[in-house]
């Protein structure tokens, strides 16, 4: 699970924040993180994934979704918050002289160096993400679709309980992001997952509960339904774009 409370950031002391007083909760399935650029949606993930920290509130991670989970305090301990997420980031950069084994058996070094489950572990994620026939390929030999299946593979590895996953379905043909919705759905049955997306086709596809960002605070949440009838709009594009236009708050 990942909670954020009150959470604000800026990013010096003589600036105003970028996102102010975020309240979000994100439980076992899937929840979408929406917003136009600049709305504050990485801001918010960078928080979640330990790699800046709130000016105010707060950011916590559990390390499951069952009644004993334990709660992480992002700010206090970041490199526990690290082994409980995956992150499949918008663009985060690959090491391109690696091939796609020695990257994978890395990530599995650095998250879960003692698992007794490793080979498994890494068997049912080049399964998982079709790998098998590049495994020995340089990441940077390969093709962006399957550049981005790695990033899914390193993403899962270490069988996190929270993911988060930033405009996941760059580089994928319309064949893969139907797999990839697949597998998503499955992973969110047991997984905490976090999407930010610019695609509405993927919120409503995937998305169990939503948060809309405008102008670095929450604009509008709850299920699809939810937030048709609080915007009185047909369908989730036209109330994305009703809420991000007016930037009024909706309660």
């Amino acid at each position: 699970m990942i909670e954020l409370k009150d959470f604000s950031k800026a990013y010096s002391k003589k600036s105003a924040p970028v996102v102010f007083n975020i309240n979000l909760r994100a439980e076992k399935g899937i929840t979408g993180l929406l917003g136009l650029n600049g709305a504050g949606k990485t801001t918010v993930i960078k928080a979640i994934t330990a790699e800046h920290y709130a000016t105010s509130g707060s950011v916590k991670i559990s390390d499951g979704n069952g009644e004993n989970a334990r709660w992480i305090n992002a700010s206090e301990n970041p490199a526990a918050v690290r082994t409980v997420i995956g992150c499949v980031p918008e663009s985060g950069p690959l090491p391109l002289n690696l091939t796609a084994a020695e990257y994978l058996h890395f990530t599995q070094e650095l998250y879960c160096p003692e698992s007794s489950t490793r080979k498994q572990d890494f068997m049912r994620a080049v399964e998982e993400w079709e790998l098998g026939s590049v495994l020995e390929k340089k990441i940077g030999e390969l093709s962006k679709g399957f550049r981005q299946r790695v990033s899914f593979a390193q993403c899962f590895i270490h069988n996190p309980p929270n993911v988060i996953l930033d405009e996941p379905v760059n580089g994928l043909d319309p064949a893969q992001i139907i797999q990839f919705r697949n597998i998503i759905k499955e992973h969110g049955k047991s997984k905490t997952i976090l999407i930010s997306t610019h695609l509405m086709q993927e919120v409503h596809s995937l998305c169990d509960y939503v948060y809309i960002l405008y102008d670095g605070t929450t604009a509008a949440c709850g299920t699809e339904e939810e937030i048709l009838r609080q915007t009185g709009e047909a369908d989730i594009e036209k109330a994305f774009l009703s809420v991000t236009k007016t930037g009024s708050q909706i309660k």
